[in-house]
This record gives structure tokens, C-alpha cells and sequence, in this order.
């Protein structure tokens, strides 16, 4: 189950075995406001004692691992980038956390632009002129990297608290 000096050390066995046994009347959903809610509360504490660049950090490489975890839950066993996208698409459309699309992929999948519409951290916000979907750039590039075995780097190029009203990533393998 992972490193035992660790309390929290992720596994899906932290997130309950059988949900439907677990809230039996109230079932897997959430108001995304309560989501929210935690997401950011969270990061106000974090952002109090650690400073913004660290919990940005924080955030992306929890995104990588969540990314990687994703990956091996529900896209295991795909071989294709098309096969990929769509299944990417369905998932985020069931599980509710965005229209997944493909603007523009190269032929060889060295780079990607990726776009995410009504995304679950950020669509409704009010403009800031940041892109905040650091833990998106982070999921993005677990999945990429679990995929292909390689490396990408991930960077949200436009983002709803920008104005963009959608969230809009550049991925590129490196290395």
C-alpha cells in the first residue's frame, strides 16, 4: 500500500471500496461549490505558510501523481492517441470534470494543445488575469507520461480567470 512512515501515501483504497455501501442515499455526486470550497480553503492555508511558488509546486506535482493514477485506473491498456482522446473524453464528461478536446497534436505526439471546457477548478471564476489550473497542467502531464513513457512539460496557455473562458494547454515532450 505504499511507505509505511507515511499516513496519507495515496491508494484508491483511501477514496472507499464500494461508494454505493458507503452513501447509500446520498451517492458519488457533489455540488461543485463544496468542491471548491475545499480546493481553495486548502490552498489559502497553504499559500499562509508556504507562499504562493511553493504551493504551486505543491499543486502541479499532485496533479502529476493524480494524473499517473488515472491513468493506470482508467486508461490502462490503450495503444493509440485516438483511443486515448476519446476515452479521456468520455471519463471527464462522466466523472464531470470537463469537455475534453484536441486542438492541434503532432503526428508523432511530440506536442499537443489541449483544451478543457467547463473545467471543474476554475469555469466561473471571476478574471484575475492568471492561469490558475496548475493541478490541471500537472494531471495533463501525468497522463501524457504514463502514456507514452516519456516526458512532457505542460503549460496552460490560456485559462478561464484570464478571460479565455475555456482552459487551453500547450503539452511538448522533452528530453
Amino acid at each position: 500500500m505504499g511507505d509505511s512512515s507515511r499516513k496519507y501515501a495515496f491508494s484508491w483504497d483511501l477514496l472507499g471500496v464500494n461508494l454505493n455501501e458507503a452513501r447509500p442515499r446520498m451517492g458519488d455526486s457533489l455540488n461543485m461549490e463544496i468542491y471548491r470550497l475545499f480546493q481553495f480553503t486548502m490552498r489559502d492555508v497553504l499559500e499562509t505558510r508556504y507562499g504562493s511558488a511553493e504551493v504551486d509546486k505543491i499543486f502541479f506535482e499532485s496533479g502529476v501523481l493524480a494524473g499517473t493514477f488515472f491513468f493506470e485506473r482508467y486508461l490502462q491498456g490503450i495503444s493509440s492517441v485516438a483511443e486515448l482522446v476519446k476515452t479521456i473524453q468520455d471519463k471527464f464528461r462522466e466523472l464531470g470534470v470537463g469537455i475534453f478536446r484536441v486542438e492541434t497534436s503532432a503526428a508523432d505526439a511530440s506536442s499537443f494543445t489541449l483544451v478543457v471546457d467547463e473545467d471543474l477548478d476554475c469555469s466561473g471564476l471571476p478574471d484575475t488575469s492568471d492561469h490558475i489550473c496548475i493541478y490541471d497542467e500537472g494531471f495533463i502531464k501525468g497522463i501524457l507520461d504514463a502514456f507514452t513513457a516519456s516526458s512532457y512539460e505542460v503549460n496552460e496557455i490560456d485559462c478561464w480567470c484570464s478571460g479565455a473562458r475555456t482552459c487551453r494547454f500547450f503539452a511538448k515532450k522533452v528530453g
